[in-house]
């Protein structure tokens, strides 16, 4: 069986490099790519996939330029698809946020301007596929550092403030409905992370966020 590929990545120059690199290896196939958020589980619904190459910087839709959660949306489709594995290639030096996608099951790490990474991209696809780990030089480094850092917070507590960054106005008791758990869950929750973050209102707590890297380009309002 061939390792099946899906892309997620809204620069279509950059998908074609993909797409160049991973040809040069017969084993291996790419099902699918998707350039928005609202996208992404269509596309793992829509065909079986062994490996996602994952930007964590995509507007969640046409419409809606926000940024998508990725940090929210990653546990949950590893949760659905217990046999794929995700590799990031971003952008990104936030030492933080690199933990934090660590921490939530990616399998690498990959910077977009690490061109000997890029270049043996089928091998290193191939590696994750049978269960390995990539990182670029230094974000491993950077991902044990922030986990000293950095106050570490339960998914469930990412979870719930991804949905207060998306959606600034959003309720507990939306959150609550919208998660199929309890109010009270939503409020303990918010507190304990206002807590180990050391603020007290949650447009402080997404700031704080912002602040670290686990979070960016998040419009902030209070509630």
């Amino acid at each position: 069986m061939p390792i099946r590929i899906a892309i997620f990545e809204d620069h279509q120059s950059i998908i074609d490099g993909y797409l160049y690199r991973l040809s040069q290896n017969s084993g291996m196939q790419v099902v699918g790519s998707a350039l928005y958020g609202v996208d992404l589980e269509p596309m793992l619904a829509s065909q079986e996939t062994d490996v996602l190459l994952l930007d964590i910087h995509l507007p969640s839709s046409p419409e809606n330029r926000a940024p998508f959660p990725v940090l929210q949306i990653i546990p949950k489709i590893l949760k659905q698809y217990t046999r794929l594995h995700i590799l990031v290639i971003s952008m990104s030096t936030q030492a933080t946020l690199i933990q934090a996608l660590v921490n939530a099951g990616v399998r690498g790490y990959i910077f977009k301007d690490d061109q000997e990474s890029i270049q043996k991209l089928s091998i290193i696809v191939e590696m994750v596929a049978h269960g390995g780990m990539y990182f670029s030089q230094g974000a491993q480094q950077l991902s044990r550092k922030a986990s000293v850092e950095v106050p570490t917070l339960t998914q469930r507590q990412i979870e719930i403030l991804s949905m207060c960054a998306k959606w600034p106005d959003v309720t507990t008791a939306q959150i609550a409905e919208r998660l199929n758990i309890a109010d009270s869950t939503v409020r303990n929750s918010l507190a304990q992370a206002y807590h180990r973050l050391g603020v007290r209102t949650r447009a402080a707590a997404l700031a704080r966020l912002q602040q670290l890297g686990v979070f960016t380009n998040l419009p902030l309002k209070d509630s």
